[in-house]
C-alpha cells in the first residue's frame, strides 16, 4: 500500500500553527542549518508525533539534506573503493562477495583496483548490495 494512503490527515491549522512557530525557512548558514537540526532531533526524540508533525519532521530532513548537499558534497569514490568500503562496513568477506562477480580471481582484481566494474556487475552488486547503482559506475 502506498504511503499517502497510510498516512492520517492533516489539520491544515494545526500545519500552520506549527510551521509558524519554527519559521522553517531554508537556511542560508551553518546556524540556520543547526537551528532547523535542533528541531528536527526534539520532534525525533519523541515517541508518538501527531500526523502534522510528522509531515513537517518530513519537511525538516528534507530542506536539511537540501542544505547539505550542496555545501558538503561527497567526494568521488572510485568503484572498487566503495565496494571494498560497504564489504568492511558489513563485515564482509572476499568469499562473501566473488559469487556475485562470478570468478575469484576477478573478484581480487576488482578489489585491487586493476580491473573495472562493468555496468552488469554493477547492477548486480547493487541489487545484492542493496545500494544505488550508482556507486559503482
Amino acid at each position: 500500500m502506498p504511503l499517502r494512503a497510510r498516512r492520517k490527515p492533516i489539520d491544515p491549522e494545526k500545519y500552520a500553527r506549527l510551521a509558524a512557530a519554527s519559521l522553517p525557512i531554508p537556511p542560508r548558514s551553518e546556524a540556520d542549518n543547526d537551528r532547523l537540526i535542533e528541531l528536527l532531533s526534539s520532534l525525533d526524540e519523541r515517541e508518538h508525533l501527531t500526523p502534522e508533525e510528522t509531515a513537517f519532521a518530513e519537511l525538516l530532513a528534507i530542506v536539511i539534506e537540501d542544505f547539505e548537499d550542496k555545501h558538503y558534497p561527497l567526494p568521488a569514490v572510485p568503484p572498487h573503493e566503495a565496494l571494498k568500503a560497504l564489504m568492511e562496513d558489513r563485515a564482509l568477506r572476499h568469499k562473501d562477495v566473488w559469487p556475485v562477480v562470478g570468478n575469484k580471481g576477478l573478484t581480487t582484481e576488482i578489489l585491487n583496483g586493476r580491473r573495472k566494474i562493468s555496468s552488469a556487475l554493477a547492477k548486480r552488486l547493487a541489487t545484492h548490495l542493496h545500494v544505488p547503482v550508482e556507486l559503482f559506475l
